[in-house]
This record gives C-alpha cells, structure tokens and sequence, in this order.
C-alpha cells in the first residue's frame, strides 16, 4: 500500500530504494565534514603556546589551590569557563546544559592524563550549592578575587562593556548599562537570578593548558559557537528528525523542566 501522504514536514516520503540513495549521498558529505574535522584538529594541536607566568589561585573543595595543582599530577589542563557571576543566583542554564555530560568524562580524561575542571567567578559556596543541587560530581573551582577570568576573556567589567569588549578574538559594539536591549538573553538571565546586562559580563568558553618541566603553557581557547561541539545535548539534536527546532527560549536547568515543556525554542546568548 502507498503513502498516504508526499510528505512529512519538509521531508519527502519516498520508498526505501529512494531513501538509501539519499543517505548514501548524505553519508558522502558527513565523511567529508569528518576527514576536514580531523584536519583542523591537527591543526589545532600544533597551534603555538604562550607561557603563563601570573600565579593564580583559585578555591576548591581542598582549599586554595594554584593553576598548576588543578592539573593534579597530569600534563593536560581542561577548563570550561562556566558563566557564574558573583551576583547570579545560579549557574547560567546553557553552561549548566553543556556540563550536564561533565560527570560522565572526568574518569575516562583522567586515565588519558587530562583534567577537565570547571572555573567560574562566583565565590565557592555557591558553586558548592548549585553543584550539590543539580546533582553533579566533577572540580569546580571559584575564580572569585583572581584575574584569570578576565585574562582570558570570559569576565568583562561594566566599563569594559560600555567602552566595547574584546571578545571571541575580535571587539564588540559599546553595550551600554541603560539602554541594553534583550536579544532574547532576558530569560535565561532571569533564570540566572540577576539582569540581562550583568548576566552577559559573564561569557562561556573552554581554555586548554600543558605543563611540562615544571612550566605552564596556554595551547588554545575558544568561544562562542567554538564551544558548540562541546555540547552534548546538541549533538543528538542535529541528529533528531527535527534538529535544534528554535524559535523561542526554551533551555532550562535539568530540574526545571515539567510535562507542558515543548522543547520548541532556542538556547540563549551562545
């Protein structure tokens, strides 16, 4: 018996013979996106270092700690740069999306001689309570009273802001405090506790470190959509008969979602 239907969506509806010839095209293109994903990953490993010479010092559940002891006795360094103000009330919930999965690497970075630790600028206690809350294990660390954030570009100040951030390698337009408009970031900083212009003096990102003879080295930042890829849910969602499926804020903390939830939206300031 036919399709009763020529389609679904904006997808065909075809017999199999069709459709395995359009997958098999489709897998040409995927092959090609992978092979060139591999060379740029070459190329990010031979990207060159910059020494790092500031001492920083950073709060953990061990007390305080310098950079080179978050590496914890490996030569590779992980940070995720986690959007935690001081002023929030709780962690962004993008970056609380993307370390959702964190749980579930650490072990296997660890025995492949990589830490992988989360640093935002919020002061401990309250990485301990948001951490405790959304049920996660993984290092967290509070940069609350160093330069790190701000020397790699994840933290801006208000007048950093207003004169115009350098950010994701490039300089942004001046944001100015009372005239700030919401491109659609209003939500997620209400769910962030605190207002739109103090959520986005926060930025996510990644940073990655090598130690070697007692020195330490900056190897490689990203962010933006740079550190899309590390975004688990994402990827099952560029995969799913719909894909991302955007068109309004939808993204939550894990334990905020109920059953009138959608999932129809988009995810905020990334």
């Amino acid at each position: 018996m036919k399709n009763a239907t020529t389609t679904v969506g904006n997808r065909a509806v075809v017999s199999p013979e069709e459709w395995t010839a359009s997958r098999i095209a489709l897998l040409k293109a995927e092959k090609e996106l992978t092979h060139r994903s591999d060379e740029v990953a070459r190329m990010r490993q031979q990207l060159p270092c910059v020494e790092i010479h500031k001492n920083y010092v950073f709060d953990t559940d061990k007390g305080k700690q310098s950079l080179e002891a978050l590496f914890d006795g490996r030569s590779q360094l992980l940070v995720y740069h986690f959007m935690f103000g001081p002023d929030y009330a709780a962690g962004c919930a993008s970056c609380s999306s993307i370390a959702d999965s964190f749980n579930g690497i650490t072990e296997h970075l660890k025995s492949h001689d990589v830490m992988l630790w989360a640093i935002s600028r919020a002061p401990l206690t309250k990485l301990q309570a948001f951490k405790s809350r959304m049920g996660w294990s993984f290092p967290w660390a509070s940069s609350f009273g160093s330069d790190f954030n701000y020397d790699f570009g994840v933290s801006y100040t208000a007048e950093q802001m207003e004169a115009g951030a350098y950010h994701n390698y490039k300089k942004e337009d001046p944001i100015i405090h009372a005239r700030y408009k919401s491109d659609g970031s209003s939500d997620v900083a209400m769910l962030s506790g605190t207002d739109l212009f103090t959520y986005v003096k926060e930025r996510p990102g990644m940073s990655a470190f090598i130690r070697e003879g007692g020195r330490i080295f900056h190897t490689y930042s990203a962010f933006e959509r740079g550190v899309d890829i590390l975004w688990n849910m994402y990827q099952w969602l560029d995969r799913a008969p719909l894909g991302r499926n955007e068109n309004s804020f939808w993204l939550k903390h894990h334990d905020q979602y109920n059953n009138e939830q959608n999932g129809s939206g988009k995810s905020c300031c990334h």
